[in-house]
């Protein structure tokens, strides 16, 4: 296998590919067309297939000698990845240190010839241009490489939702610890009688310990068969591929096992501590009242609860507040209604035969031909004002006449590419953040120089300034961008109305008329655009069931201890009531102290929230104030789940007749 690759034109498949294209048969020396250029490959390798949670998630591997740009020895050929195996004892900082020196070398001299500059001039106006080595194991969640093999993930998520995993677990083991030292009037006999019989208070804290960690156990085995039944749906909603095999690894196992004893110890070691500090006798004398020394503890739980709980809502708020800012924001241009076609030099010598069919169909109102896919920009260059020397970093893409009217952004001044004007192959068009950038108080007219290739300097005249429009992530501000004139393109933007399937259907049908052998492959602008945002969206559908999952916790334990204490003021409830008391003011008496409680929770949740949301939001450019309105939502829907939660509690008590009240004890 070392030598597989070595060849030009040869190919490694999967054993997954193998089975697709040869069946049962042994593929090796075979030959594969690949790709809209035909190329045919040997096949000379059989790998196995790569794991879901691999880096390398490839179907074939193609060898680096196939490719002739590779053959040009050009140092800023950076299409591609380079990977090697460093010593054991080696120090990447100390690889990455090294680097600089072949960026001198090599890099500094093609900055001159391609670029009209040097590599100390890019570097002041903000450009770079150099090497670095991350670890194989930090690239998934640590490396900030844009355009990766593999898309990666955020460890910031992972952070959050880890600390909305943590506060789950605490408040139930809060839930645990409440109803635990609140009904201990039904352990208190048993404690004390047992102390009689020559019991040892270690050997009770042990047995309340396991009890309390065999609770734990059987939680985790049924959290493990709900996460069985909804990773399903879990993946759906989050865009991952996750898998139960984790579970039969060592680490997951050892995991699960120190879960089990941390749950039980937090959630037994106070109930346990608590329990059998009683005193035999005062137990049997029935001087011990169940909870009452511990009702300044259990309010405090309750407020930790809740506080935790009403920061998840503000922050689930504002995280739904920034996406739907980020949805309906004005990007300067129509995103929606466009079907954009990539890799149309498939068509070959049909791409105008191609259109022309194209614009005889009923609902395509415009197209253009542009080598740029949105959102983002495909190429950044170094320019210069033809009066100037200073070099100014500029994105630059290609786009044919009818370009402004498919993507519609706004003209500011001056005009847009025309077939009126042939000498428009030498203009080029600016938007407001590169007029800034150049300093041009009357941008139209002036001339920029631009070298791509060692045959000199091309002077382009600016015809026209466009108002800046969004076209990448909302974390960063719009960049200084030039748009050149270009009739020869591959990506295809069609600009439709009606019926997105329809159109689909009728595009694809004159792709196979032009193109029967090669797939027809398209993709909406709108949705690409809205993957600037997915992981925002993700994360605040999955905040909003953390949050969901909280409050319901919070609330469970908050009914049973209303619960508790309704059962506790049953002979107080039955004098008041004897009094006159109506039942309406004996259930707000009842609800007026957990009601207080939750207030005394929002001072800190709000906060929290609010610094925390500010955190999130400093990493966007353009982004949302967090609104005072949505802390004070945030506290009153907590309210009104508490009173929903212990009305019921408090209604029943306040209704029962004051004979049986009294009776009660």
């Amino acid at each position: 296998l070392k030598t597989a690759l070595k060849e030009p034109n040869t190919v490694v498949l999967t054993e997954e590919m193998v089975k697709k294209y040869f069946g049962e048969a042994n593929p090796i020396n075979k030959l594969l067309v690949i790709g809209s250029e035909n190329k045919t490959f040997k096949v000379t390798g059989v790998a196995a297939n790569p794991p879901s949670n691999s880096h390398f998630g490839f179907n074939m591997l193609i060898s680096a000698a196939s490719n002739d740009r590779l053959k040009e020895g050009i140092w800023l050929n950076n299409f591609m990845f380079t990977y090697f195996t460093l010593r054991s004892n080696a120090d990447v900082a100390q690889v990455n240190s090294k680097y600089e020196d072949l960026v001198t070398k090599y890099i500094g001299p093609e900055i001159e010839r391609f670029m009209g500059t040097s590599l100390r001039q890019m570097r002041e106006q903000d450009g770079e241009y150099g090497y670095f080595s991350t670890k194989l194991t930090d690239i998934h969640l640590h490396s900030t490489t844009q355009d990766g093999i593999e898309a990666g993930g955020n460890v910031t998520y992972i952070y959050f939702f880890g600390a909305i995993g943590i506060f789950i677990i605490v408040i139930a083991c809060i839930n645990f610890m409440n109803l635990s030292t609140a009904r201990s009037a039904g352990r208190a006999k048993e404690v004390g009688l047992r102390k009689t019989l020559g019991s040892l208070r270690g050997q009770m804290i042990i047995q309340f310990m396991a009890e309390s960690m065999l609770y734990s156990a059987l939680a985790v085995v049924l959290a493990l068969v709900v996460c069985y039944l909804l990773l399903p749906y879990f993946n759906l909603l989050s865009g991952k591929m996750l898998d139960m095999q984790i579970i039969a690894t060592p680490s997951f196992i050892a995991g699960i096992f120190a879960l089990i004893a941390l749950v039980g110890l937090i959630a037994g070691s106070y109930p346990a501590f608590y329990l059998t500090s009683f005193s035999p006798v005062d137990v049997l004398k029935g001087k011990v009242r169940a909870g009452m020394k511990t009702k300044g503890i259990r309010s405090l739980l309750v407020v930790f609860q809740f506080a935790l709980s009403i920061f998840l809502i503000i922050f689930t708020l504002v995280v739904y507040q920034q996406i739907q800012y980020m949805q309906e924001k004005n990007l300067g241009i129509d995103k929606n209604n466009i079907l954009v076609l990539q890799n149309t030099d498939r068509l070959g010598t049909n791409k105008d035969a191609f259109k022309n069919a194209l614009a005889q169909q009923a609902g395509i109102e415009k197209m253009s031909y542009t080598n740029n896919t949105f959102p983002g920009i495909n190429n950044t260059t170094v320019f210069k004002a033809s009066a100037s020397d200073q070099d100014h970093i500029m994105g630059v893409y290609y786009a044919d006449q009818d370009h402004m009217d498919v993507i519609k952004f706004e003209l500011k001044e001056g005009r847009y590419f025309s077939k009126d004007f042939p000498s428009d192959t030498t203009a080029i068009i600016l938007n407001e953040a590169a007029v800034r950038e150049f300093g041009f108080a009357n941008p139209i007219g002036e001339e920029i120089l631009y070298s791509s290739s060692g045959s000199g300097m091309e002077r382009l005249k600016v015809v026209g300034v466009v108002k800046n429009f969004n076209f990448e992530s909302f974390k960063t501000e719009v960049r200084p961008i030039s748009i050149r004139y270009t009739a020869n393109a591959n990506n295809l933007l069609i600009r439709y109305e009606g019926n997105p399937k329809d159109i689909v259907a009728n595009v694809e049908k004159r792709w196979k008329e032009h193109a029967s052998n090669e797939p027809f492959e398209f993709v909406f602008l709108d949705e690409n655009f809205d993957e600037l945002f997915r992981a925002e969206q993700r994360m605040g559908y999955i905040f909003s069931i953390f949050s969901a999952l909280a409050i319901f916790i919070a609330s469970l334990g908050l009914f049973a201890l209303a619960a508790f204490t309704a059962e506790r003021r049953t002979k107080e409830i039955g004098i008041r009531k004897a009094m006159g008391a109506s039942v309406a003011g004996l259930t707000l008496l009842l609800s007026k102290e957990f009601t207080k409680l939750v207030v005394i929770a929002f001072i800190p949740a709000a906060i929290a929230g609010w610094f925390i949301s500010n955190q999130w939001l400093e990493g966007f450019t353009y982004r949302i104030e967090v609104d005072p309105i949505v802390i004070l939502a945030s506290g009153m829907v907590a309210v009104i789940i508490a009173w929903v939660t212990v009305s019921y509690q408090s209604v029943k008590t306040a209704s029962t007749s004051p004979v049986d009240s009294l009776r009660y004890e």
